[in-house]
């Protein structure tokens, strides 16, 4: 319970933490109300029973003569009507506070899905790799959402707590020797529900979460590769793998849903009888009908419906928390993430980018690149190949600040890349990859990318990629629609997309990974052509499996056993 805490606090903001504060005062005193409206139908039950105790009630008789009242018909009247604008100001409140719980609970979806983007946006490029895109969906979708529940539940968990407490007092001051008996009679039930019910609720939570985590997995990996799974004709496996998880997933909240109604229908048959023993009890105990002990017994009855929905809802929060525990755990592990704490501070590349004994490993004493030493002069054109595994892109993600070296500096005109400067120094980089994707957009949003929309920056480099007058001439130019993953576009249109992506923002280093590696011999010749002849005033970095991609690059170098080799 104390690490449960422990979590809950650690991913509250510390609005978040005085918030719920307040929200336990608040519950403290609504309980305190119930109470008030349990212990006020004995006095007023008593009194409507008999007027004379109107008078040897201390304070029903200060009351009657401070308001002046010379009836008793009258004093009965106006306390009953005291009493219902009590109980609708009760209803009331409870009502505002249930609005209070719901503002907090469903509130902290926003704050809590927010913080996990904030936070996966904010991750190293290493690290973001190493994460499964559709945990990070489920995580941002499903477990922020489930925490809301979480929520709600713990805050009326609380409340319940208090209610029950001052419910017992009052019985308590009743009368101790039936309410100690209720109280040992409640907790042993309560403890056999939660040595069974409650634990098969935290088991079916377990698989909830193992069985959704492989139903987005399953879906991301389909709906990404649909073309080769139409080919291979593999549906049916899918749709059974698929079945399997979504089969277990609605089986395990079908166990959830009905294990927790199984307190309250057990604790409603527990309080009936209970009335009729607390009857039982008293005419077997006294020899006599139960018409003198009626109030007493009314306050118990009252107090018994007012209490079991109370313990059922303590026990149904309980098994609630139990259940989205992992959902806690995800979300905190997440939010516990190291992000990167980058500075802009302006970096100027004029001459040259030097790499000083570079050495970097993704496993400890597994080198994948070794003390490499080079010097990219400002305007170049180099190339790198080598054989897949090589550390090619490794190297070339470190020369543009998405990797940091184990050992060594990339130095820019002299200066070490660090924190202070590596969004100046890579916000000067065009980059094309070899996987191009489009998102659901026009071609505007795919280019811009987030930047500041610009019209004729925006034409201009879509007419540097020599696709704007096919856009214009065929579809509605910068406003066309390209599908999701650009399914409405050929490759080579993809192509020239992701070329103006790279242009836009005028970068000073262009850098191609693979870049046409799709594309057929004659396309791709022909938009390698482009890239040079529009990357002619800038510095262009290649990486490429086929040589005739690279004919027109100034320096070649090999990567091999972690070393770098001039071809030329």
């Amino acid at each position: 319970m104390t690490l449960f805490i422990t979590k809950l606090f650690a991913i509250l903001t510390h609005h978040d933490r005085r918030f719920l504060a307040f929200l336990v005062g608040i519950s403290v005193l609504i309980s305190l109300i119930e109470m008030i409206g349990v212990g006020a139908i004995l006095p007023f039950l008593t009194i409507a029973s008999d007027f004379s105790k109107i008078h040897t009630i201390s304070y029903a008789n200060y009351a009657y003569h401070l308001f002046h009242f010379t009836q008793e018909t009258h004093f009965v009247v106006a306390l009953g009507i005291v009493l219902l604008l009590f109980y609708l100001l009760r209803a009331l409140l409870n009502l505002g506070y249930f609005y209070l719980l719901a503002k907090f609970s469903k509130g902290r979806y926003h704050l809590l899905a927010y913080r996990l983007f904030e936070n996966y946006l904010g991750m190293d490029y290493r690290s973001f790799i190493a994460k499964n895109s559709a945990d990070l969906n489920k995580a941002i979708i499903n477990e922020a959402q489930n925490m809301t529940t979480l929520f709600s539940s713990l805050l009326l968990t609380l409340s319940e707590i208090f209610v029950v407490i001052f419910i017992y007092a009052i019985m308590i001051y009743l009368n101790w020797k039936i309410t100690l008996l209720l109280s040992i009679i409640l907790i042993i039930n309560a403890v056999m529900l939660t040595m069974t019910v409650s634990r098969a609720i935290q088991k079916a939570g377990i698989s909830r979460e193992e069985h959704q985590k492989k139903f987005f997995e399953i879906i991301q990996s389909s709906l990404g590769n649909f073309k080769l799974m139409k080919l291979r004709s593999n549906t049916q496996s899918i749709l059974e793998q698929f079945g399997h998880a979504s089969s277990g997933y609605a089986q395990a909240n079908i166990r959830n849903e009905t294990l927790t109604h199984l307190p309250r229908l057990f604790l409603e048959a527990l309080g009936f009888g209970i009335v009729i023993f607390i009857a039982i009890y008293i005419v077997w105990k006294y020899q006599t009908d139960i018409s003198k002990t009626l109030p007493m017994i009314s306050v118990f009855i009252l107090g018994l419906y007012r209490l079991m929905p109370s313990a059922n809802r303590i026990l149904h929060g309980y098994n609630q928390i139990l259940f989205y525990k992992s959902s806690l755990d995800i979300i905190h592990n997440d939010l516990m993430y190291d992000v990167e704490n980058l500075q802009d501070t302006p970096i100027v590349f004029d001459h040259s980018i030097i790499l000083d004994h570079i050495y970097f490993e993704y496993d400890v004493n597994k080198p994948i690149l070794d003390t490499i030493t080079l010097t990219i002069h400002k305007g170049d054109r180099i190339a790198f190949i080598g054989e897949s595994g090589s550390g090619k892109s490794t190297l070339v993600d470190i020369i543009i600040g998405l990797y940091r070296p184990k050992k060594g500096a990339i130095l820019v005109d002299g200066i070490p890349l660090s924190d202070k400067n590596i969004k100046s120094w890579r916000s000067k980089i065009g980059y094309i990859p070899q996987s191009i994707y489009l998102f659901e957009g026009t071609v505007a949003d795919n280019v811009i990318f987030g930047q500041p929309l610009e019209v004729e920056q925006l034409k201009e480099v879509l007419r540097q990629a020599n696709i704007l007058e096919f856009l214009e001439s065929q579809h509605e130019g910068i406003d066309t629609y390209v599908g999701e993953g650009g399914i409405k576009l050929s490759g080579g249109q993809r192509q020239r997309i992701a070329i103006a992506r790279a242009l836009y923002g005028h970068p000073e280093i262009v850098v191609l990974d693979e870049a046409t590696s799709a594309l057929d011999a004659e396309t791709e010749a022909k938009i390698m052509e482009e890239i040079y002849t529009l990357c002619a005033d800038k510095t262009l970095i290649v990486i490429a499996h086929r040589l005739s991609t690279i004919e027109k690059c100034k320096y070649l170098y090999q990567i091999k056993n972690g070393n770098v080799n001039p071809e030329k």
